[in-house]
């Protein structure tokens, strides 16, 4: 079976730099055993990020792919905090966000973005927990999907 980190490398994706925090919180809290990740948007390889409404200026699909590219900025973050993918157990949860048209109702497959994307790194045992997908009216700087997360870390 291979570690998180022979999982990531395998996909062939590239992290983002891990995002630095624009207001008064920290990017991740460790509490005991579990990994707290703060609302993460789609920060792309090149620090800019994706932006747009979704059913408005991007379709369901572009969406999808901006949520994994938020699932991308979490998983910088993890490394720049804590070193290794490896030090995380398994995913407990995720709240994903839309920023999309009123009309919109395809949160969850946006989401599956960002939650496929963990389930590729830890495997489907410990890379799919419990979950949320939600309509926003607005995100930050109009960024098309916001995730946070809770992890289960090795002990």
């Amino acid at each position: 079976m291979n570690t998180a980190e022979e999982n990531f490398s395998q996909l062939k994706l590239n992290l983002p730099p891990a995002p630095k925090p624009l207001g008064v919180y920290k990017p991740c809290l460790i509490d005991g055993k579990y990994l707290y990740v703060s609302g993460h948007g789609t920060v792309q390889t090149d620090g800019t990020l994706i932006i747009g409404r979704i059913g408005k200026d991007m379709s369901p699909e572009e969406g999808k792919l901006a949520a994994q590219q938020v699932g991308l900025a979490i998983l910088a973050t993890i490394k720049a905090n804590i070193g290794s993918l490896n030090k995380v157990k398994r995913v407990i949860k995720v709240l994903g966000m839309v920023n999309c048209t009123p009309d919109f109702e395809k949160h969850p497959y946006i989401i599956n973005g960002c939650s496929e994307l963990f389930a590729k790194v830890w495997g489907e045992e410990n890379g799919i927990g419990v979950r949320s997908a939600v309509g926003m009216g607005s995100l930050p700087d109009n960024i098309p999907v916001e995730v946070e997360a809770l992890f289960e870390l090795v002990q």
